[in-house]
């Protein structure tokens, strides 16, 4: 089977079809792993082969991944600034009016439901006096009357729903209740600096696995280093910026970030806006010149 970057790999798959409660007919997709546990997965796409729509599923988990470790580690999906804009009037929403009488509906039906449970716990003793009698009949009574008037109540928000139409376009609201969403352009720009930071940390993280078997572990490295202070030392003379590294926690994570920071060299990057070029070490691998040490 072809993934989607390319690579291919064996997988034992099989598929099925599937009838869901509501009727409706998906392909359920199973693969087996090397312990034995099977990854089902449902899929609608009906035409494609097996290995087509595995691959495509296992895409969107790719994806999925993304994006939570975008969420969690840049903040991508967090406010920039709180500027709105207003949308296109034709965009289609949903009718506050239809939303209204559909909360309406719910509620009274909740109501009506708690009222025919009560209903149905009342019992009477089988030895019951005149007058427990005579209250039970009473409140069976009342309940039955309040179930009534629930219903017709439930029947007739029903109705009023049925005509409200459920979607209407931005502009076929009232002015007061017309949608604004917030300002994008600010937005798109600084996820696209965020995009490109991604990029570049997946791009450090294949130096790192040269060093580390597992990806997992070569990323929360590189995690490791952003987040570790550096000691910079210019020398203009010799028109360099070295960037001294702090060790990390264990030895083979020094090994790995020795390696990062020749890789890094090897470039001959130019520090931007001078004529710098830059020099990773670790501390300790190098001393500074006198003229620079505190």
């Amino acid at each position: 089977m072809r993934l989607v970057s390319g690579e291919i790999v064996e997988l034992p798959l099989a598929e099925r079809g599937v009838r869901l409660s509501n009727g409706f007919w998906v392909r359920e997709v199973r693969q087996l792993e090397a312990s034995g546990h099977q990854v089902a997965m449902l899929a609608t796409d009906y035409r494609r082969v097996l290995d087509g729509v595995a691959a495509g599923l296992f895409a969107r988990w790719c994806q999925e991944n993304f994006f939570q470790y975008m969420g969690r580690h840049y903040g991508l999906d967090k406010l920039v600034e709180y500027a709105t804009e207003p949308l296109p009037e034709t965009t289609t929403v949903v009718n506050p009016a239809w939303r209204r009488l559909d909360q309406a509906v719910r509620r009274e039906r909740a109501q009506l439901q708690r009222t025919r449970a009560q209903f149905g716990a009342l019992s009477l003793p089988a030895a019951a006096e005149a007058e427990a009698v005579a209250c039970y009949e009473q409140r069976k009574g009342q309940l039955l009357e309040q179930m009534g008037q629930q219903q017709r109540r439930l029947d007739e928000l029903k109705a009023q729903r049925k005509e409200a139409p459920r979607h209407l376009t931005l502009k076929e609201l009232p002015e007061a209740e017309r949608f604004t969403q917030l300002r994008t352009s600010t937005k798109h720009f600084v996820d696209t600096i965020k995009l490109i930071a991604y990029r570049a940390e997946t791009a450090l993280v294949q130096v790192v696995r040269d060093k580390l078997q597992r990806a997992d572990d070569a990323r929360a490295l590189v995690r490791q280093v952003f987040h570790s202070a550096v000691d910079l030392c210019p020398e203009p003379e010799n028109k360099t910026l070295t960037v001294r590294l702090h060790r990390l926690s264990s030895a083979i994570h020094d090994a790995a970030l020795e390696h990062l920071c020749a890789e890094l060299t090897a470039t001959e990057t130019v520090f931007p806006g001078t004529e710098l070029r830059l020099i990773f070490e670790p501390v300790g691998s190098s001393s500074l010149p006198r003229d620079q040490e505190s």
